[in-house]
């Protein structure tokens, strides 16, 4: 063979491989990513021939599809769609518009991912049509309903989660929607009723479990400043702080109170397990000063503050600034100032102290599976990491636990449990409180933790509290997960 014979043999065989590569590439590795694509038409069209895959919850479909009459083929129907519209979302051919599940597991549901493929080719073996794969969730019914009704009336939200695992087993949201409405193939019909939605200052398509207008933590903070404290070694739960009936905060004019205008506790100096106790403002103000913004924003950090969280629906990060000056880090030792949180944040923070420490990945899914019930993925639990040691989540679950038995959060109190829990009366100037109350149960072996948030003062404005209206709705959802 001439050397120019040789040369082009190496050129052509260059060449062939590079091909070889890049449609490998495109088949296997970008599979999905091309499915996927809005203008992949043919994707696209084949989708309706596929009867979509079934979101299960306890065994039974909260969405599921059935024949239709249409060029689409099958329509999507849910059951008790105001109860499980955070979770679900809806799914529109029509509009070519998935929100949810329905969009973040859409591969697995529309069996147009990767892994259909070989599904795909045994169907048309055996003649049978092609069906997705269904996606079993980790919530519980009861506990999603007890969060959903406990709420009815309300704007707000309830996370509860296995501290253990980090399996989300409640997650509502309201006031909610109608998913048949948006799911209908009238495209007029469901384009109306999706402009009515955003029209409505109740923003009712807001997730605010973990998405919407964040707002302040309030006093439910101030177990995470606790941690943070403790966690120092330099802090124990009877450490002593001043204790004034009003605070000027460092370097300001402004000045803090207590919830009733008072001391915290009898005496001119109160403890960290007191000031949690009773949910106490000014000592846990002076705290944060003496612990400094980044020791706090650190163990915030460490619970998932400044981090989204896809379970497999996106958060939007919890937020503890960098760089807060004293009088704005007084603020944040109770909550208020610039921190914020979602309820989903929160319950990450109850359920990393119930977990002796350690904060798991939050997730809503156990596994994908076929229509012949076999399991094509499973999901893992995966720790986020270790937010304390164990003796600091004990000392901080002690004070969780007084603080339900006789101090601020009694509103959650279950006849022969101990409840470990905090409550938060958030302030927005003038406007309604913001209501919260986290905690988990039972504290010696806890297999719940539970956030709640209610917006705008529960509809009682300034009067009402986390105590009367935030802590009974967790209370009822630890009922349901323990089976009260």
């Amino acid at each position: 063979m001439t050397k120019e014979l040789r040369r082009l043999s190496i050129v052509m065989l260059f060449m062939f491989l590079s091909l070889f590569a890049a449609t490998s590439w495109i088949q296997v590795v970008e599979a999905d990513t091309l499915a996927q694509n809005s203008n992949n038409k043919r994707t696209l069209l084949d989708s309706y021939e596929i009867q979509r895959g079934s979101i299960i919850v306890d065994g039974s479909a909260i969405a599921s599809s059935v024949p239709a009459d249409d060029q689409f083929r099958f329509q999507r129907v849910y059951t008790d769609p105001g109860l499980w519209a955070p979770v679900t979302g809806y799914f529109n051919p029509a509009l070519q518009s998935a929100t949810g599940i329905e969009k973040a597991l859409n591969t697995d549901l529309s069996g147009t991912g990767a892994n259909s493929f070989v599904a795909e080719i045994e169907r048309m073996l055996s003649g049978q049509p092609q069906r997705g794969y269904s996606v079993e969730l980790s919530l519980s019914s009861a506990a999603q309903r007890a969060a959903y009704e406990g709420l009815e009336g309300l704007k707000g939200a309830v996370v509860a989660i296995e501290p253990k695992t980090g399996r989300i087993l409640a997650m509502a949201s309201t006031p909610g929607f109608d998913t048949n409405l948006l799911a209908t193939h009238d495209a007029t019909a469901a384009n109306t009723t999706y402009d009515q939605l955003v029209n409505d200052p109740a923003n009712p398509l807001y997730n605010r479990a973990i998405a919407g207008d964040l707002n302040p933590p309030g006093s439910t903070f101030k177990i995470l400043v606790a941690a943070a404290a403790f966690a120092t070694g330099d802090w124990t739960p009877e450490s002593t702080l001043p204790n004034p009936a009003r605070y000027q905060l460092p370097g300001s004019d402004n000045t803090v109170s207590n919830a009733w205008g008072g001391k915290c506790g009898e005496g001119d100096t109160t403890t960290i397990a007191e000031a949690i106790r009773l949910s106490c403002n000014i000592p846990m103000a002076e705290l944060a000063v003496q612990l400094g913004d980044e020791k706090i924003r650190e163990m915030a950090e460490k619970f998932g503050f400044n981090k989204s969280f896809d379970t497999p629906l996106p958060s939007i990060a919890s937020s503890y600034p960098r760089g807060l000056n004293d009088p704005q880090t007084a603020l944040t030792g109770f909550g208020q100032g610039q921190v914020t949180a979602t309820p989903l944040q929160v319950a990450m923070i109850a359920a990393g102290l119930a977990n002796d420490g350690v904060v798991m990945n939050p997730r809503m899914v156990d596994a994908v599976i076929g229509d012949d019930l076999s399991v094509i993925r499973s999901y893992d639990d995966s720790e986020f990491g270790r937010a304390v040691d164990p003796e600091v989540a004990d000392e901080v679950t002690a004070a969780m636990v007084a603080s339900v038995s006789t101090g601020a959060a009694r509103g959650a109190r279950i006849d022969g449990i101990d409840v470990a829990g905090k409550t938060g009366t958030t302030e927005n100037g003038n406007k309604p409180y913001t209501l919260w109350f986290t905690g988990f149960a039972p504290a010696e072996d806890p297999k719940v933790a539970v956030a709640v948030l209610v917006e705008d003062g529960g509809g009682k404005g300034q009067s009402g509290s986390g105590d009367s209206i935030a802590a009974p709705i967790a209370k009822k959802v630890i009922e349901a997960v323990l089976g009260r």
